[in-house]
């Protein structure tokens, strides 16, 4: 087959290397089967498909139909749900317009949504707004007040959720986030929700895989909605689905479509199918766990350092590192770690003082390289590197200065690329990887 000399495709072979020759260890970020991508790039994304499957507007889709049908069979069927009580949609594009399918399903404009306060480790989706800023068109068209953790501890405190519910008195309570490193108590938010006479949405964005695999608690039996993502932890493609008790499911179907959208991606739909296929299988459930105690060894080895963990560890995937007690930036930090071959973050942390491009924190994840059959002993090896770098990344002040930031990070970014001690890191770090390749060669 001739090599094709679109530059693009030079671009995507320079990103397979960089992803083979780095730790990636952003929560959010994990690698699909080749199956999954055999899926993706396959003849379904020439089919166009408006509707719901045996209800469509278009000739032509009684297979896609029978891809559409497969995959919320094998959604329902991952998460352990009867047919008769709940329906998915799997059309939605991706998380956050998921939950805006949820927003317009259940409220009229105006109504009021209760959600996690983003700089606490909630989600752009779920309504942020600034001080006399409305930053979201969620924020835009509905009522939004947040709930926040608890500044002594940095864990929610439920019985203060449930006095700030019953005053604010919401129409939907939404949890679930990006940076919040413990399990949320479904069981106690969905009792919260039902005092206040409120939906409760749970966005499993982050844990749906986790969840999948027996390793995170299930939401599904307190929630009147579930929403997800595909990537991350489940290991699909970049997609989402949203789950919902009937008859609530047929609300999201109409504000899916036609509400939100037309045509669904079908080859996205496919990948996921292919995706749920793979987390119904035994090993599925082993990767859960072991993204957990990997997540829980790095977590223990920061704190064993005397770093700054927010709640003091996790219980899912994601550790939350705040810097400010070490005298760092996040955004240093960062940097300095992805020219070591270390790829993390900078996040803001509960009771931010910097801003959000210059945050005080790490987030730091572990799917990614559970995925490539990382587990203790090599997290034992990640964990001394980071706890390295970090120490040596403390020369490099960031200025407070906001004039001096431009030409200090210029000249930053600049010196790190050629930093000797960065890249003596990532000659092991590029080691460790060929040892633990993405994709096996059969």
């Amino acid at each position: 087959m001739k090599t094709s000399t679109d530059p693009v495709f030079t671009l995507i072979q320079q990103e397979k290397k960089r992803q083979e020759e780095t730790l990636a260890l952003i929560p959010s970020e994990n690698y699909t089967s080749p199956e999954v991508m055999k899926a993706v790039g396959s003849v379904l994304m020439n089919k166009y498909a408006e509707g719901q499957a045996k209800k469509r507007y278009y000739q032509g889709n009684t297979i896609i139909d029978e891809v559409e049908l497969l995959c919320k069979s094998r959604a329902l069927q991952v998460f352990g749900l009867r047919e008769d009580e709940w329906g998915v949609n799997v059309q939605t594009l991706s998380g956050s317009p998921a939950n805006l399918a949820v927003y317009a399903a259940l409220l009229e404009p105006g109504d009021k949504i209760f959600s996690m306060y983003l700089p606490d480790g909630g989600h752009l989706s779920h309504g942020w707004q600034m001080p006399g800023k409305k930053v979201t068109l969620v924020s835009k068209i509905w009522d939004i007040e947040f709930y926040h953790v608890s500044k002594e501890t940095r864990v929610f405190d439920y019985d203060q959720i449930e006095q700030q519910a019953l005053k604010f008195k919401p129409k939907l309570i939404v949890s679930g986030g990006t940076a919040y490193p413990r399990e949320i108590d479904h069981k106690r938010m969905g009792a919260i929700a039902k005092k206040v006479g409120a939906y409760y949405l749970a966005d499993v964005a982050h844990e749906a895989g986790l969840i999948a695999g027996g390793a995170n608690t299930s939401p599904f039996p307190y929630a009147d909605v579930v929403s997800m993502t595909t990537h991350k932890t489940l290991r699909g493609p970049r997609g989402a689905m949203v789950f919902a008790r009937k008859p609530i499911d047929e609300a999201i179907d109409k504000a899916v479509f036609p509400g939100l959208q037309g045509g669904p991606h079908e080859h996205t739909i496919g990948g996921i199918a292919v995706a749920l296929g793979e987390a119904l299988r035994p090993s599925f459930k082993n990767y859960a766990r072991q993204v957990v105690v990997n997540a829980q060894l790095l977590a223990a080895k920061l704190k064993s350092a005397g770093y700054d963990v927010v709640s003091g560890g996790t219980d899912k995937h994601l550790i939350l590192v705040d810097l400010r007690s070490a005298g760092l930036s996040g955004w240093v930090a960062a940097w300095a770690l992805e020219y070591a071959g270390i790829v993390v973050n900078r996040n803001t942390v509960p009771y931010e003082t910097a801003s959000p491009f210059f945050p005080s924190g790490l987030r730091l994840g572990t799917p990614a390289i559970t995925t490539r059959g990382m587990k203790e002993k090599e997290m034992q090896y990640i964990a001394d590197w980071i706890i390295k770098i970090l120490t040596y990344a403390k020369k490099w002040q960031l200025p407070e200065d906001i004039e001096r930031r431009k030409e200090f990070t210029r000249a930053f970014r600049k010196e790190i690329v050629t930093d000797r001690f960065l890249h003596d890191v990532r000659k092991n770090v590029v080691a460790l990887c060929k040892r633990f390749p993405i994709y096996r060669k059969s």
